[in-house]
């Protein structure tokens, strides 16, 4: 959904940025298979807070693509409040299987926490650093886009989330 910015910043950077802040609190719980499933839950949890990201840099740069995005967005929203909860959950297990305490665990949660938003402040960053014309198209393209299949994360994710799923 989102093109990369002038800057190189690309989907790819940001996943592998946010893999590793989430390796970083796995490893200890994921011996089996080090890496692997906190990947995939970050790149799907990433793909939820990219289409966030894209919202909040259209409605502040694009006032009025703000209704139909909105309207968009909040069936978008509706349709994945399962599983952002299910991702949500999921990253707060890891993290507390990867704590020693509950002073530790509020560390790294705050840490992984810190990371996902400075990812998002970097991803909008990098829509604003598109031309006028192109972050006009991408902002009267979102409502659209979010109707797609292109931005159902069930299917965009399906191997991420079959492999995610086998943990319970």
């Amino acid at each position: 959904m989102l093109q990369p910015a002038e800057n190189g910043m690309t989907g790819r950077t940001v996943l592998s940025a946010i893999a590793t802040a989430a390796c970083a609190c796995a490893i200890a719980a994921e011996p089996e298979s080090p890496g692997e499933y906190s990947s995939d839950l970050s790149r799907v949890y990433w793909g939820y807070h990219q289409v966030l990201a894209q919202k909040e840099v259209c409605d502040a740069s694009v006032p009025s693509t703000r209704a139909a995005n909105g309207k968009a967005f909040t069936a978008w929203q509706a349709q994945h409040k399962a599983l952002a909860q299910d991702l949500q959950r999921r990253v707060t297990a890891m993290i507390r299987l990867a704590s020693t305490d509950e002073k530790d665990y509020a560390r790294n949660l705050g840490k992984y926490e810190g990371a996902i938003l400075q990812l998002r402040q970097e991803s909008r960053e990098a829509l604003l650093k598109l031309g006028p014309e192109e972050l006009r198209g991408q902002c009267q393209r979102m409502a659209e886009v979010l109707k797609s299949p292109e931005a159902d994360l069930a299917k965009v994710h399906a191997a991420e989330l079959e492999a995610i799923r086998k943990r319970k």
